[in-house]
């Protein structure tokens, strides 16, 4: 369980510093599109550097006017 543990933080980490490596995280836009990229390219960890570039393309529903 602990070896688990340990390995998971790895691999979120390694997909921290892969996201970071994009700028991913510089800019002010904030969108469902920007957000999901980050959530799943530190989803996939090391997977990253074996080619692996996850984009998300997602929209938001706008207010009814």
């Amino acid at each position: 369980m602990r070896i688990g543990s340990v390995v998971l933080v790895i691999w979120l980490l390694i997909g921290v510093i892969a996201a970071a490596q994009r700028d991913y995280f510089s800019g002010g836009d904030a969108s469902c599109a920007k957000t999901g990229t980050i959530l799943v390219t530190i989803v996939a960890g090391p997977l990253n550097y074996f080619g692996l570039n996850p984009k998300v393309d997602c929209k938001t529903p706008q207010p009814s006017k």
